[in-house]
């Protein structure tokens, strides 16, 4: 497939943590537009919730997780999209006209397009058909200021989308002036207009790093030059997956992209819950701990309903209503699924915490000498 007019068109989907991602996905996938394109999910986290909760007709959502696409999983990237064409060329997967990806709100996106536009055979195959970025009016301003991969999912955007803009007016007209500082060209689009939630929202042509500020450039350039060190140094066939997540053996320059203060962790139940500990465990996490709570969601098992389960999404303090669904997405497993990422918050404290509004025995766990011989890691923690 080397004539352009064959290579297939890849929208990138960005945003940081809770901005919003997987709604305005979920809403453009419906789009009768849609119906031959492919989703690649990405999570950040040992346990996939994401592609659980995205409607979609067929096959055609792909999860990438226990990792996230700008580290541990971008030489998956890569096999899965040559995986993809090479289905379609041997007829064992229908055609697809559009990919759309979904990266965890942790990535940084440079390595992402650089996977698609540096990489010869995948370039010969795909074209990078521009960024969405979702951005959170509530938290943006803060998340800006606190995160470097916001401000760059911000700046190589084609179409910037505000969520939650409704919500608070005031603060949304500030973020968009500081959104027009990082990238002045790029559209800005109201999540809750219609006209976010089309497919043509990720139609925007062969992407250009010339038209946005001059760092995007740089920042593709200094990906293609460790791409190129990290091919000389480990050969064609090493393509980093899942038995990468422990670091063993993997690239310093991913591992410490992020913040060695965030971590991401699942929490898994076999049994319902009674529906006032859920609600008792969130009210007490995110009242005196929201601050550090960037992320949770989760697939939910009520004592009062177990075969309705109910999604929670959550960023910092602020928590959506609970949705109930009408049955479990897999319904081989209907066990409670939990992923929440932390900053500065350990884990073992929330597991505590949680275990404790379950009314179950505290587990003997080797890290909690070290925090309890510290009570002021976490500010209002008991033991």
């Amino acid at each position: 497939m080397s004539n352009l007019r064959e290579r297939i068109p890849v929208s990138i989907l960005t945003g940081f943590l809770g901005a919003g991602k997987s709604t305005l996905l979920n809403r453009i996938l419906k789009d009768p537009d849609m119906r031959e394109a492919a989703a690649i999910i990405n999570e950040f986290g040992d346990v996939g919730i994401d592609h659980l909760l995205v409607e979609s007709s067929g096959d055609s959502i792909v999860e990438l997780s226990d990792g996230c696409l700008c580290c541990t999983v971008r030489g998956e990237l890569v096999d899965t999209l040559a995986s993809l064409m090479d289905g379609i060329q041997t007829g064992r997967l229908r055609p697809i006209k559009r990919i759309a990806i979904e990266t965890t709100g942790l990535a940084d996106p440079a390595p992402v397009m650089q996977a698609i536009m540096g990489n010869p055979v995948i370039a010969a195959n795909f074209d990078l058909d521009g960024i969405v970025t979702v951005v959170d009016a509530v938290n943006g301003i803060a998340t800006l200021d606190s995160h470097e991969e916001a401000r760059r999912q911000v700046a190589v955007a084609d179409r910037l989308v505000l969520s939650k803009a409704r919500m608070d007016g005031a603060a949304a007209e500030a973020l968009e002036a500081r959104l027009r500082a990082l990238n002045p060209r790029a559209p800005i689009l109201d999540a809750d207009d219609e006209e976010a939630g089309r497919a043509s929202v990720l139609v925007n042509g062969l992407y250009d790093p010339g038209s946005k500020i001059a760092d995007v450039g740089r920042w593709l350039h200094d990906e293609a030059d460790h791409g190129d060190e990290h091919h000389h140094a480990h050969g064609d066939h090493d393509h980093p997956g899942h038995e990468h997540h422990d670091h063993a053996g993997q690239d310093p320059h991913d591992v410490n992209r992020h913040d060695a203060s965030i971590r991401s962790f699942s929490i898994i139940e076999e049994r319902p819950i009674d529906p006032m500990a859920l609600e008792m465990f969130i009210d007490l996490l995110r009242s005196a701990h929201g601050e550090r709570l960037l992320r949770m969601k989760a697939i939910v098992a009520l004592s009062d309903r177990p075969e309705q389960p109910v999604v929670l999404h959550g960023v910092q303090a602020i928590f959506h209503p609970p949705v109930r669904l009408p049955a479990w997405p897999d319904p081989q497993d209907r066990r409670t699924r939990m992923v929440i990422i932390t900053k500065d918050l350990p884990e073992i404290f929330v597991r505590d915490l949680f275990d404790a509004f379950l009314g179950k025995p505290k587990v003997d766990r080797p890290d909690r000498a070290a925090l309890e011989d510290n009570p002021l890691a976490v500010p209002g923690m008991k033991f």
